[in-house]
């Protein structure tokens, strides 16, 4: 075999198996954990104001430790509001009905941690939270992540850990840049979780979703 033709193999099975190894990337991942939640008490910790992503530490904004809520005006209990995620625009729509009550750019998961298309409902609100996840140079433990909504389906369980909530860590919004949460400016999150179902009682900084008091639709699309 001459030396070109052998150089011609080689890319040739380079081509396949890296395609391939990507492939199984691709599959491991189709079932990857967003975020490991650390902390379910909704409580901000006055005491954490140091987040890391990726290798570099965030500081904590001063916004995320004001506890006083801003009520948002409209019917808490409407069964009518739903959330639209437009991966294909990175933008996030809150509907009322036909109403648009708001529209914001937001950052979904990278290639090898995409955010679950279909539809949803949310299931826990916390004021705040920490959140873990990622290895290596992709690790990274948020402490107090502001405005959090988990979301869940059949096909996609509560242990995930995909949820919409506020972003310290960087402001690449319009771009796709997390682990698979949709991440928010920080006063976006905030009103749409004021906004949204379940309705969250006075004083207080988590709600779980029930039958009484049910979560609003999340429709996730590209």
């Amino acid at each position: 075999m001459t030396l070109k033709r052998k150089i011609r193999v080689g890319l040739v099975l380079l081509l396949l198996f890296g395609s391939l190894g990507l492939y199984l990337s691709f599959k491991r991942n189709s079932s990857f954990i967003a975020s490991k939640v650390l902390d379910y008490s909704g409580q901000v910790d006055k005491n954490e104001k140091l987040g890391m992503y990726h290798g570099e530490s965030f500081s904590v904004p001063l916004s995320v430790f004001d506890v006083a809520p801003k009520r948002v005006l409209g019917l808490a209990n409407d069964t009518n509001k739903w959330i639209e995620v437009d991966l294909s625009d990175q933008k996030v729509y809150a509907w009322d009905g036909n109403n648009l009550f708001l529209s914001s750019l937001v950052s979904t998961g990278l290639p090898w941690w995409p955010t679950p298309t279909g539809q949803f409902d949310i299931w826990i609100k916390l004021r705040a939270t920490r959140m873990e996840g990622g290895e290596g140079k992709y690790y990274y433990n948020l402490p107090n992540v502001p405005y959090t909504m988990f979301f869940y389906n059949d096909e996609v369980p509560k242990y995930r850990g995909f949820s919409l909530h506020g972003a310290y860590w960087h402001n690449d919004f319009g771009k796709v840049h997390s682990h698979g949460c949709v991440n928010l400016p920080i006063p976006v999150a905030e009103q749409l979780y004021y906004w949204a179902n379940p309705i969250l009682s006075e004083g207080k900084n988590l709600v779980y979703a029930s039958p009484e008091n049910t979560g609003t639709r999340v429709v996730i699309h590209d």
